[in-house]
């Protein structure tokens, strides 16, 4: 059997710095080999600083549905409160129409782009988005990536399906990481039993551990422990070598 190329992503460096810390020894662990930084998180630099030398792909994870933005408040006012905060997730989840302006998501997007050459000095390897329901964000997203000849990866969207890096198709996996039962290494093991290996894969952790902001700004928050323990085990990297699959990073796809 040949092996199958498998990308593990771990997203939301900069969220909080506990999740920092989660994500740190995650990626020295050789399972998940690319991260992705919200560059507007007020720990984004703690978290750009702990992992910016290490051997591992850095993507931007832009973010426009918790914190501040990066740009002026009021030059985005379809992003952001009274308080010139972002809107939560759950607007964008319960909206009936797209309420995203694309000239003021192209504004953030590519001011948080500014503020993650800031902070890597160095391009994002791979240039995506924290997902809400907005054509208008996904476009913008797309834009600016094609604009400063970035890898875009397609945002993540729940369920079995495929999705592009650049031009090269990828499968991309969907886990409900919010149950309460959540078993991040069952989880994986089932995708990796089951699943098609026409293409490579491309399957979506949040690892990280836990203080007093993501319990207050997240939904998210222990099941992110369970990602981190997973992606440090070094029995899973065993079984994953046993299972004929080769852990890959962006480094490895979207290249054509």
């Amino acid at each position: 059997m040949e092996a199958w190329k498998l990308l593990i992503r771990s997203d939301d460096l900069g969220y909080s710095e506990a999740v920092n810390y989660g994500i740190l020894k995650v990626m020295q662990s050789g399972i998940s080999l690319s991260c992705g930084l919200m560059p507007n998180m007020e720990s984004a630099k703690h978290g750009a600083d702990l992992v910016k030398y290490l051997n591992v792909c850095v993507g931007q994870h832009t973010n426009i549905c918790v914190g501040r933005p990066v740009s002026d408040p009021k030059e985005i006012p379809s992003l952001v409160d009274e308080n010139g905060e972002f809107y939560s997730s759950r607007k964008f989840h319960t909206a009936k129409e797209d309420f995203v302006v694309y000239e003021e998501a192209i504004r953030e997007v590519e001011a948080q782009l500014f503020r993650f050459r800031e902070l890597m000095g160095r391009d994002p390897e791979y240039f995506e988005g924290h997902a809400v329901r907005s054509d208008n964000y996904r476009k913008a997203i797309r834009d600016v990536a094609a604009k400063y000849g970035l890898k875009h990866s397609e945002m993540y969207t729940r369920g079995y399906d495929t999705a592009l890096v650049n031009q090269q198709i990828t499968r991309r996996y969907g886990i409900n990481n919010l149950a309460e039962d959540y078993d991040a290494v069952a989880c994986l093991k089932e995708t990796v039993r089951t699943t098609e290996r026409d293409y490579p894969g491309i399957y979506v952790c949040h690892p990280g551990y836990v203080d007093a902001y993501l319990m207050k700004h997240s939904s998210l928050t222990l099941n992110r422990t369970k990602d981190a323990e997973m992606l440090c085990d070094p029995n899973v990297l065993q079984w994953l070598k046993e299972q004929k699959v080769e852990l890959i990073s962006y480094r490895e796809i979207g290249n054509e």
